[in-house]
């Protein structure tokens, strides 16, 4: 090797390794914009596909919501059953990312794109978005039960147009999915609101009149 090459390779240490350095700052087209379907071979018809991704955008950004929402009250959650509900938040939070990832790849097995940004998400949710601040747990718990139902409503009505159109996978993972696992959760955070005694039972009005009557007549 002549004596120039040798020392033009000491001194530029990035000499050789032009294949493997990255290639940064790049920029394209989109290869499919949102909305635009990729017609796959699921044997439907692009107008099921499209109508099925549409709806499962709609739960998708409604579940992300849901699922941050659980993360909120999981970090704010205050007062004598803060470590109950601390970790019964954080379990109903993975509960629910899990339904974010299996709503989105039935969106990308349909053909379509699936939500993904927060403020994509922002701007298509229907759940109504919470103050930042610390709420008390029945409020905080409200807010979750009136989320659900929003979830719920809306995927009875789309499971059943999955049924119309033929759709089965779609009708599948709303009801065996996101209508069970929101059912669920709703009986667990919903018994957080009954109101019963902590430590003393509340006794039946004609227990309590016998007590008064058998203390009155002692004196």
């Amino acid at each position: 090797m002549p004596k120039d090459s040798k020392s033009n390779h000491k001194s530029d240490p990035q000499a050789g390794s032009e294949r493997s350095r990255p290639i940064l700052h790049q920029h394209a087209r989109e290869i499919q914009p949102y909305g635009k379907l990729a017609k796959l071979s699921i044997a439907l018809d692009e107008s099921v596909c499209a109508e099925g991704a549409e709806n499962l955008n709609q739960v998708l950004a409604d579940t992300i919501t849901l699922r941050d929402l659980y993360k909120k009250h999981h970090w704010q959650v205050a007062g004598h059953t803060f470590y109950q509900l601390h970790l019964l938040f954080d379990k109903h939070y993975e509960e629910q990312n899990e339904l974010v990832d299996t709503i989105a790849e039935r969106i990308q097995s349909l053909g379509a794109i699936s939500l993904a940004m927060a403020a994509d998400v922002a701007e298509t949710t229907i759940i109504p978005r919470p103050p930042r601040g610390r709420e008390e747990v029945p409020v905080q718990i409200s807010r979750l039960l009136e989320a659900h139902e929003m979830v719920l409503k809306e995927a009875r009505t789309m499971a059943k147009q999955a049924v119309d159109s033929g759709d089965d996978g779609t009708n599948d993972l709303l009801v065996s999915d996101v209508i069970r696992t929101n059912e669920l959760q709703v009986w667990f955070i919903s018994e957080h609101l009954v109101d019963v005694p902590l430590v003393h039972a509340d006794a039946p009005a004609t227990e309590k009149e016998s007590f008064k009557s058998k203390s009155a007549g002692t004196r």
